[in-house]
């Protein structure tokens, strides 16, 4: 059978981290949602996506297609549900399509003419940025549990402090040295190659990803993901961070996602709860305004590329676009466009050119190119996201 992922009714509600990629590739848990699906169906995807994003991500068709929703993760019981349908059927969840079975070659998505079956159990779906972090911890036990299954942790060194040592697992080629890990809230998985320097104080539930850094020093409050090549330090609660982004220094990051190949510099900080303890607002591409999240702790979405300066600081419930350059002194506004080059005293515009040669140089530094096809992408974005950008 043949599995193509799309992005559903969301994308817009998960922007900024949906400007650069499909919703399955939001990183929620250990896994991506593709990911998951992969490892759960025992093999690769396809996206049916923006069109600007469909020659990083294109759409395999055949002749039978199984095509579900990115935004739904799967569970072993939806994925039985899913592998025994049949052709025109289609699962159902709340009114919103799950996934349903295809001999169309165009793949349309008129279903009222589907057999619908109502799914009763209970799926986890991302359909907000801040279910990243709100439902990572539902989301990294899931992950774990399935990872680990039938499957022994590698050594863990006896330098370290461990309690409920049976909820650590560390993949092959993981090193961790003089530290606390503590799995009494939540699992520990520290993926393969991945680094835990001394005196790292760890709290689960916590996922460091293949090749990933926790720095000296540093601590990590649950329920927090760190993506592969990933670099933290200082104070880190219920964060998402996706894969190459670095938060190396002290200052604190809390409730917050972060997408790839970002930067915080040393001592930023941002706020995750109001000083008058009001549930907090965030910006909404698809609305235009900003919404009620209905969370007490909301604190900073950043998209791909963007970074900031030492010392910069962040009120809550931050939203901060795609290849974005915060500095200079003082809280900046808490919605930031994509390609703007400031802070609190005033934005320009972050011209495609010089964004693109920062990003070739960090990227660079990973061993991974900064090819044609992502200079597209973005420069798509930065058409996409110039109403936003007033001055």
């Amino acid at each position: 059978m043949n599995y193509i992922l799309f992005d559903g009714t969301v994308r817009e509600n998960l922007l900024p981290f949906t400007f650069t990629r499909p919703v399955a590739d939001v990183r929620i848990g250990i896994l991506t949602i593709r990911e998951k699906w992969e490892k759960y169906l025992g093999q690769t995807t396809s996206t049916i996506t923006e069109d600007y994003l469909s020659e990083k991500y294109p759409t395999v068709k055949k002749d039978t297609n199984i095509v579900i929703n990115g935004s739904f993760c799967p569970s072993g019981e939806l994925v039985k549900r899913v592998k025994n349908l049949k052709n025109n059927e289609a699962i159902f969840k709340n009114n919103e399509v799950v996934a349903f079975y295809s001999k169309d070659a165009d793949l349309h998505f008129d279903l009222s003419k589907y057999q619908a079956i109502e799914y009763d159990g209970e799926l986890l779906q991302v359909k907000n940025t801040w279910d990243i972090f709100s439902k990572n911890g539902e989301a990294l036990q899931a992950d774990f549990d399935f990872l680990t299954k039938g499957r022994k942790s590698a050594q863990i060194s006896d330098t370290n402090r461990l309690i409920n040592a049976e909820h650590i697992f560390l993949e092959e080629g993981a090193s961790v040295e003089y530290s606390t890990l503590n799995a009494t809230e939540g699992p520990i998985y520290i993926g393969k190659n991945a680094e835990v320097w001394e005196g790292a104080m760890i709290r689960g539930a916590f996922a460091l990803c293949n090749n990933a850094v926790v720095k000296m020093g540093a601590k990590m409050y649950g329920a927090t993901t760190v993506g592969p090549y990933g670099k933290v330090a200082g104070e880190v609660s219920n964060a998402v961070i996706f894969g190459y982004s670095s938060k190396g220094h002290e200052g604190y990051l809390g409730n917050a996602v972060l997408g790839e190949w970002c930067n915080i510099g040393a001592d930023s900080n941002n706020s995750n709860l109001k000083n008058n303890y009001a549930k907090v607002r965030l910006w909404n591409y698809a609305t235009e305004r900003f919404e009620q999240t209905g969370l007490q702790f909301c604190g900073l979405m950043m998209g791909d590329h963007s970074k900031t300066a030492i010392n910069t600081m962040l009120n809550t419930g931050t939203v901060v676009g795609v290849n974005v350059n915060l500095y200079v002194p003082g809280f900046p506004r808490n919605f930031i466009p994509s390609f703007s080059w400031g802070g609190a005293s005033g934005f320009s515009t972050y011209l495609p050119k010089k964004a693109f040669e920062a990003a070739k140089v960090m990227m660079a530094r990973r061993g991974v190119e900064f090819d044609d096809k992502e200079a597209r992408i973005l420069e798509q974005v930065f058409e996409l996201t110039k109403k936003w950008r007033n001055y």
